[in-house]
């Protein structure tokens, strides 16, 4: 169990006026646990109060074998681990319940503790996630390094001519010679007028003359994610393709520079999308600026125009900008940022300039 994490999430119960809490997504769980443990169907359950007492409800399928700290009730899948469970929540009180549980399980638990008030207690979690502490962000910059090693790699790969799907597959031979095993998310590589979708599924498709190319990639190294996006050009851009490049990447660099504690995630999205609307495109740019990152790729909060909240020290985010012509092409221009105390380093290195290639 990590103490000074552990006091974080604590810390958060109090401000929240949650005295009980059942932790139950995999990645919260080795946030604080440091083990990874994937239970599938079964009920996998960390249980914290504000006095401290902490309990793992784990099924015997999954023996933990070193000492954590803590105490550890093993259920089998004869046992109602529900029953389990209920026998040490104080029902006179509220028992926040992270986002992620299935709901026949707190079905299960509101029958059996008649009564019980409940309350999403995900924000509990996510704040003390949300800053990063010196490891954590150690362990990211080297997943980033590994994205930028890749990133070079896929795209003297992509120049021999291949399909979107061979590019990706590629790329997974690509991460695991540096040692990460898995995908943060699943990889967009698109050609042409397939750039045009954000949230593009690779398929068959072929790299032709002219095509744009946007490659989104990230990986996981030692349980962090990195994720970074680049643009580029197989064949001659004509005339517009430059322009909104240049927007994206002036985008880009305005949201970058405009990252100091303090600065509202909506001033962040803001000086990004004022220089794409002052460009004439500002309808085209239909995502917001980014994302929290950590163990997993999205986490909370999201840099957009609605929110409102003050960036701190410690915080990791991307920021993305992008422009999706439907029918021609799109430009997406991603780097990780880690917020300084007195502005950002940014954790990706890999050149922004537009690479064109024929």
């Amino acid at each position: 169990m990590n103490r000074k994490r552990l006091e974080k999430i604590i810390k958060n119960m109090e401000k929240y006026n949650i005295p009980q809490m059942i932790i139950t997504s995999s990645d919260s769980i080795f946030y604080l646990l440091g083990e990874w443990i994937h239970p599938g169907e079964r009920m996998l359950a960390l249980y914290i109060n504000t006095d401290g007492n902490v309990r793992l409800f784990i099924n015997e399928l999954f023996p933990i074998t070193k000492d954590l700290g803590i105490d550890i009730c093993i259920h089998k899948d004869t046992d109602d681990p529900i029953e389990q469970l209920a026998k040490i929540i104080d029902k006179n009180k509220v028992v926040g319940i992270d986002k992620e549980w299935p709901s026949h399980f707190l079905i299960s638990l509101l029958k059996e503790k008649e009564g019980l008030k409940v309350e999403n207690g995900s924000i509990v979690v996510d704040e003390a996630r949300m800053i990063k502490d010196e490891k954590e962000i150690e362990l990211m910059k080297k997943a980033s390094a590994i994205n930028d090693k890749a990133m070079e790699e896929i795209i003297e790969f992509i120049k021999g001519g291949c399909s979107e799907i061979e590019a990706t597959k590629k790329l997974s031979t690509i991460y695991s010679k540096y040692g990460s095993h898995s995908f943060a998310f699943n990889p967009i590589i698109c050609y042409g007028e397939n750039a045009a979708d954000p949230h593009y599924i690779p398929n068959e498709t072929e790299l032709q003359k002219n095509n744009c190319i946007i490659i989104d990639i990230g990986c996981i190294k030692n349980g962090y994610a990195s994720d970074m996006t680049r643009s580029l050009f197989y064949g001659q851009p004509d005339d517009e393709y430059r322009k909104i490049y240049d927007l994206v990447y002036k985008a880009n660099l305005e949201a970058i520079e405009s990252v100091k504690p303090g600065v509202k995630f909506s001033d962040i999205d803001r000086a990004a999308r004022k220089v794409i609307e002052d460009g004439g495109y500002g309808e085209y740019f239909i995502h917001r600026t980014g994302h929290n990152i950590g163990i997993n790729v999205h986490e909370y909060p999201d840099v957009s125009s609605s929110n409102d909240m003050e960036i701190i020290e410690g915080m990791v985010f991307s920021i993305e900008p992008g422009i999706y012509l439907q029918g021609k092409y799109g430009v997406r221009i991603e780097d990780l940022v880690v917020v300084t105390k007195d502005g950002c380093e940014v954790l990706n290195k890999f050149s922004k300039d537009l690479i064109v290639f024929s």
